[in-house]
């Protein structure tokens, strides 16, 4: 069985089917299984051959070939990836081999293409796929002016901007109709089409450098004059190279300045800035990772400009402020800015614009005396801004009160903003169409040129085809002349050129073209034989009306005629061809219900074409179950009563077009209506009875049958029963009890659709018990009144009465009382005064009696006073009356309440006086007390009655005084904060004053507090204070509130005091200051380990914090950490370029604190290299050394030299401090062994020693003798000279510094160390020695004064001798 079907269907897996991915040997082949396990003996469908592709003439005869195989035998389905097979196409299957085959005779270049072999079966399918090449053979009219036709196209159309797909691969979808309407791009599935292939391109391309690729924001103007865009990207190397690229120029940026171009980035974060915007700055930027695009973006600086500015607003409080501006060229959106924040759309703002989008405006709502200020309105690289001004409402009668909302609005522009903008819409418009007017000449003058062109190259063709077609007619001259015999089909040719031509004398465009047709068909009249085109001449001449030549092999008769075809105009010319009947309305799939009507309807352009109809390829005719209706330009075909064989793929052709849609014939489950109402109709039972529901249907199979109770699904068990089958499905419940019932719901589901039906199940039973306990409504000596609830459940029947039984306590015997009625209370006026009685309450329906509920015990008459009532409230005073208010009592105490006793007492008594008569009890729930004596002070008290007496009196009510009522009180005085901290805020006020007659004395205060972003007061005490102070807690800190204190008396609130000012919920202002005792200056830390610097300081508010290093920020690798109280600087791990000096800038409001610490990063230091010695002066050693490999690294290094000698076998210290690779040493004794040790140290302490070798000077051993010479003058004296001199020094602020020289003379020359010119030998700051020639200076604390040139003279009576240096003091 072998179906066709398009090549991009995809069939739905079926539920509860998977896909499992497997691979099959034969390469290419892909395998797709539906289920988990397969059965024994089954198999998913493979390829043990696959077709290959093919490359094949066209016209031949194209065959793919596959062998499958599959158990159960697959369904074998070709495809193809791009169109639909061809119907002319043949599928065999050959059962003997297995093999199928796709056979393609005469094929053409079109059917080039990708084709789909796809075997399937229930348990998986195999698919898989072969290249179709067809080689082009001859030449081809139709296909020439196809391709004419498509290059003339293509030469209109113009080329779409590479920068367009740049944008489109890195914008949002919801971007790109705003792109395409940029660059003029209206096929919109092409593109789409085009898109995604360079997608795949762009992605495979990325996926080499680059693991991760998301949140892609386009470049944006911000509002401080700079353009962002970022991007969150993982690089798989991350030492790969990012380069930006503006308009394909490279762009230089800088990773951490801030320069042009700059890149920060935060994790996987990368954002690209261009500071100091510019119109200069507007095109293209990419980014690329080595060599691959990541991201494009388009920046677009606006050029419009402010026609109309926005003007200063002076609006009242709770009234609209509208600012309005005109821009030069229309903006679907300007920036708004308040207060230095861009402002959006909302409950505050309204952002407007016009319809011309010239006119743009601003609208805040609501103004408050916050929303003051400067409003700003942006556009590209132009800005204006207005000041916003509120006038305060001061009347003093609405102060403190909330103000009502006003419909006025202050500002807007008028009728001239109006004016202006219609008359720079004008203006655009103009432009636009001069702008239009110039591209249409210039495309004008393009295509007349490109005409010329064309009929000169059509002219030199003609005359190069009428040349070889006369030397051709020669020729045939000198072969047996023979009557040719015209073709059938040249007279409809010529019928067609002769119309066409007719019509050119009309339209010189369409002549052209004609001409174009003519020459063709004459060419093609060429291919099929000489004798053939000239035939076809000859009747063309005929048709003309021009007379025939009488010799056809004339070789100079078709020469003039075709010269005289030859038509002015250009190749293929822009006309417009009548396309002919078309759809305007395609067919569309349908999907209808087995048995019911189906109608598919599409719509054409003209009303006088007929329809064919199709199914399946095969021509559909009218029957009494089909048929065609012709409504205007409307064509329906009306399926009658579907069946399934009635679904397939229908085909609508009219004149040479057609449209196809799918109808798809369901069956799913149906339900009769006559069997779903009377399935419907509610089942009752009684109890412990079976019930049966049976629900016949009809429906494709398999069907999925569920019965559900309640929602809940029924499951076989031993009291459920259900039978299934194909048309009915029966539900038996045995042994019914009462709970099940309730709603039966079955519920039919098949491939098509589900079903449902509802029916109820209604269980009869007796009554469950009547509900406890019993209210006693009145117990007094003659009656008992009291009721219940009724049973939770009737029993699925109404209650008809109550069964009463009655048993005084005391008796074993029980009175029946009989039905009562099915009200549930009872009134029982046979009892005896204080017996108490017992009663049996049972609830009877037509199904029976529940079970008795026993009640508690109730007494008759019994003395049960009531409860106290509520505390008397003060409804009002004056000096003859005071009236009160109370609520009943809880507890009534069985009875009803008869009235209340109201009694007084004067303050600082203990006897309480009732104030209504006693045979009088007060019968409403208030009184007004008129037995009073003016400016006495009062308390009261309330008692219940009832029939046992009067009960428990209520708590004494507040006292209150006999006189008329107080005037509130005034404001309070000196109103102001006496202390603050981030939540709480105490503040202190003094009680005000009274006047007689105006303002009485205050009882108590309320403390109001207002954000400054609300409008509305709320009370911090729900109860007035009685202090004159009060602390507010809960504030957020650093907020700003707004407090005012009101004063409160009998006689109400008095008129609140504001403080003057808002209040930030903050401790009161405290400049910076570090707290910590001992605070370093300087830390030594090794290389590797990690720094912490630890700062504790006091300050208010929260100050900012900010560290320095040299005096500029800190690296990006030094962690920062802040309270506020502390701040703490760590390096994790220090290295030696960490070294310098950091500094803590603690600011805020009211000053600023500095504080700065030195850390130096060092290591152990390395051992010097090589020791040498040297004997220069008798009795001294000079020891040199290589230089430690940390000296150019550490500047603060320096050497110590030990020395032991043969004798003392110990190691002292010769020299420390040493600068310099060289030293001697003197008093070395002959005839002992000396070793020297150098070592190189620094902050951290000593290396390792670097050692000599032993260093002896031999004593020569002579016999005594005693040789007295001849005394001669000998001459000592030398003038003194530097064997050492002093080396430049660079010494950091605060260490030591040592220099050294040596001098040599005789006599021993005086050395004088000098600064500047200034002698230090009597400066007491400066350590200077002279130790056998060798001079040394050292400064203990290098400050920035030493900083100078030293020199050092020495002299002695034979000559004066100079050295210099220069130190320099490093910050």
């Amino acid at each position: 069985m072998v179906k066709i079907r398009k090549a991009k269907e995809e069939e739905p897996t079926a539920p509860g089917q998977v896909k499992i991915r497997k691979k099959s040997k034969v390469p290419g082949v892909m395998i797709t299984q539906y289920v988990e396990e397969l059965p024994e003996g089954m198999t998913t469908p493979d390829f043990t051959r696959k077709p290959i592709a093919l490359t094949i003439q066209e016209g031949k005869l194209a065959i793919f070939r596959a062998i499958i195989t599959g158990n159960p035998q697959p369904t074998v389905t070709w495809l193809r990836n791009d169109g639909e097979i061809d119907e002319r196409f043949k599928m065999v299957h050959e059962p003997a081999s297995g093999e199928y085959q796709l056979q393609m005779p005469d094929v053409s270049v079109d059917q080039a293409d990708t084709y789909k072999c796809c075997a399937r079966n229930e348990y998986g399918k195999a698919l898989v796929t072969a290249a179709l090449n067809v080689i082009e053979v001859g030449y081809k009219k139709s296909r020439v002016m196809q391709q004419v036709d498509f290059e003339q196209k293509e030469e209109a159309k113009p080329e779409i901007d590479e920068k367009f797909w740049e944008l489109l691969l890195s914008a949002d979808k919801k971007d790109y109709e705003r792109i395409c309407a940029q660059y003029g791009v209206t096929d919109f599935r092409g593109m789409l089409k085009k898109l995604n292939e360079k997608k795949m391109e762009r992605e495979q391309e990325q996926e080499k450098v680059v693991e991760r690729l998301c949140n892609l924001k386009p470049i944006q103007m911000k509002t401080d004059g700079a353009a962002e865009f970022e991007l969150e990207m993982s690089l798989k190397d991350p030492t790969s190279k990012i380069f930006l690229y503006k308009d394909g120029v490279m762009v230089p940026f800088d990773a951490d300045a801030e320069v042009k171009h700059g890149l920060k980035q935060v994790g996987k974060k990368f954002v690209f800035s261009i500071n100091g915007v510019n119109p200069e700055d507007a095109g293209l930027y990419q980014v690329e990772v080595d060599g691959v695009k990541i991201f494009s973006t388009d920046l677009k600086i606006p050029t419009a400009d402010f026609l109309v500015k926005i003007q200063d607003v002076k609006a009242e409080e709770r009234e609209d402020a509208v600012f309005e501006c005109v821009i030069s060229h229309p903006v679907k959106k300007i920036d708004w800015m308040g207060k230095n924040v861009s402002l959006e759309q909302g409950d505050k703002y309204d952002i407007l614009v016009s319809e011309d989008m010239l006119i743009h405006t601003l609208v805040v709502k609501d103004c408050m005396p916050l929303d003051k200020g400067i409003y700003a309105a942006v556009v590209g690289l132009k800005s204006c801004s207005a000041w916003l001004i509120i006038e305060v409402d001061k009347d003093p009668n609405t102060k403190g009160k909330k103000k009502a909302r006003k419909t006025t609005r202050a500002g807007g522009g008028g009728e001239d903003l109006l004016r202006i903008a219609q008359e720079q819409q004008a203006k655009i418009e103009k432009e636009r169409d001069e702008l239009i007017a110039k591209v249409k000449a210039e495309a004008e003058e393009a295509a007349a040129a490109a005409a010329a062109a064309a009929a000169a190259a059509a002219a030199e063709k003609e005359a190069a085809e009428a040349k070889a077609k006369a030397d051709g007619e020669a020729a045939a001259e000198t072969e047996p002349k023979e009557k040719p015999k015209p073709k059938p089909k040249a007279k409809p040719k010529v019928k067609k050129e002769r119309k066409v031509e007719k019509e050119g004398v009309a339209d010189g465009t369409e002549a052209g073209e004609q001409a174009e047709v003519e020459e063709e068909e004459e060419e093609e009249g060429q291919e099929g034989g000489d004798g053939e085109g000239v035939a076809a001449t000859q009747e063309a001449k005929a048709a003309e009306g021009e007379a025939p030549d009488e010799g056809a092999d004339d070789e100079e008769g078709p020469v003039p005629e075709k010269k005289k075809r030859v038509r002015a105009g250009p190749l293929v010319p822009e006309t417009v061809i009548d396309p002919g009947v078309y759809f305007t309305g395609g067919l569309s799939d349908v999907v209808a219900v087995i048995g019911t009507d189906a109608e598919m309807v599409c719509k054409l352009s003209s009303e006088d074409c007929e329809a064919v109809w199709y199914k399946d390829g095969k021509e559909l005719t009218a029957t009494d179950d089909i048929s065609f209706v012709k409504d205007g330009t409307y064509r329906k075909l009306i399926i009658k009563s579907c069946k399934e064989d009635d679904s397939g793929k229908y085909r609508c052709e009219a004149d040479g077009r057609k449209t196809e849609a799918v109808l798809n014939v369901e069956d799913p489950p149906r339900i009769n209506t006559d069997d779903l109402a009377e399935f419907s109709k509610p089942v009752t039972i009684k109890t412990g009875k079976d019930a049966a529901f049976k629900l016949s249907f009809v429906g494709r199979e398999p069907m999925k049958i569920q019965w559900y109770n309640e929602g809940e699904e029924l499951m076989e068990e031993a009291h459920i029963k259900i039978e299934k089958s194909s048309s009915h499905s029966r539900l038996l419940l045995t042994k019914c009890p009462r709970k099940i019932s309730g709603e039966i719901k079955i519920k039919i589901k098949n491939e098509c659709g589900t079903t449902e039906a509802i029916t109820q199940l209604i269980v009869l039973d007796k009554p469950t018990t009547p509900l406890g306990p019993v209210d006693v409504i009145e117990g007094s000596s003659s009656c008992i009144e009291f009721k219940w609830r009724p049973p939770k459940d009737n029993g699925g029947s109404p209650i008809t009465d109550y069964i009463m039984e009655r048993q005084q306590i005391g008796r074993n015997s029980w009175k029946k009382l009989g039905k009562i009625g099915p009200e549930p209370k009872y009134r029982d006026t046979d009892v005896d005064h204080g017996r108490k009685y017992c009663y049996h309450i049972r609830a009877e329906t037509d199904q029976g009696i529940s079970e008795m509920m026993e009640t508690d015990d109730i007494q008759a008459g019994t003395k049960a006073y009531p409860g106290p009532p509520s505390v008397p409230k003060i409804v009002s005073a004056f000096k003859d009356c005071i009236n009160l208010a109370w609520s009943p009592p809880t507890n009534t105490g069985g009875t009803n309440i008869l009235g209340y006793n109201v009694e007084k007492r004067k303050k600082g008594s203990n006897l309480w006086s009732q104030v209504n008569p006693h045979d009088e009890p007060i019968r409403e729930k208030q009184y007004g007390v008129k037995d009073v004596v003016e400016g006495i002070e009062y308390e009261f008290r309330v008692s219940a009655i009832n029939i046992s007496g009067a009960g428990e009196a209520s708590t004494p009510s507040e006292f209150v005084i006999a006189r008329d009522p107080k005037k509130p009180p005034g404001k309070v005085i000196d109103l102001k904060v006496t202390d603050s901290t981030y939540t709480t805020l105490s503040l202190g006020w003094t009680k005000p004053t009274e006047e007689e007659g105006v303002q009485d004395e205050a009882k108590g205060y309320f403390v109001d507090l207002r954000p400054a972003e609300n409008t509305e007061w709320s009370r911090c005490n729900s109860s007035a204070i009685i202090m004159t102070s009060f602390t507010i807690m809960g504030l957020k800190s650093m907020a700003m509130y707004w407090v005012r204190v009101v004063a409160t008396n009998e006689g109400g609130d008095g008129e609140p005091q504001d403080l003057d000012n808002y209040i930030i919920a903050m401790p009161p202002p405290v400049r910076p200051q570090f707290t910590d005792k001992k605070m370093k200056n300087f830390i030594v830390t090794k290389a590797g380990n990690s720094a912490r610097i630890n700062f504790n300081f006091e300050a208010s508010p929260v100050p900012n914090i900010a560290w320095l290093k040299d005096g500029m920020p800190i690296p990006k690798h030094v962690a920062i950490s802040n309270s506020d109280t502390s701040s703490q600087l760590m390096i994790p791990s220090a290295e030696r370029h960490d070294s310098g000096i950091y500094t803590i800038i603690v600011k805020n409001l009211v000053g600023q604190e500095t504080s700065s610490v030195e850390i130096r990063v060092t290591d152990d230091p390395k051992p010097p290299g090589p020791v040498e010695l040297e004997e220069t002066v008798p009795g001294t050693v000079t020891v040199s050394w290589t230089a430690s490999p940390d000296e150019k690294k550490d500047d603060r290094l320096h050497y110590r030299i030990t020395k032991r000698d043969s004798v003392k076998r110990t190691w002292q210290i010769v020299a420390d401090h040493l600068f310099n690779n060289k030293f001697t040493i003197i008093n070395i004794m002959p005839g002992r062994q000396y070793q020297f040790r150098i070592y190189a140290r620094n902050d951290m302490g000593l290396s390792q020693p670097s050692e000599s070798l032993t260093w002896e000077v031999k004593r020569k051993k002579e016999s005594f003798s005693v040789t007295v010479p001849t005394p001669k003058e000998c001459n000592f004296e030398v003038a003194p000279s530097f064997t050492v001199p002093l080396k430049t020094r660079n010494s950091p602020e605060s260490y030591e510094c040592y220099m050294s020289c040596a001098v040599t003379g005789n006599p021993r020359p005086h050395v004088t160390w000098y600064r500047d010119n200034v002698s230090l030998n009597t400066n007491t700051n400066y350590y200077i020695t002279n130790t056998c020639g060798v001079c040394s200076m050292v400064i203990l604390k290098v400050g920035p004064k030493d900083s100078g040139n030293y020199t050092v003279i020495a002299e002695n009576p034979l000559g004066r001798v100079e050295c210099s240096t220069k130190l320099i003091v490093k910050d």
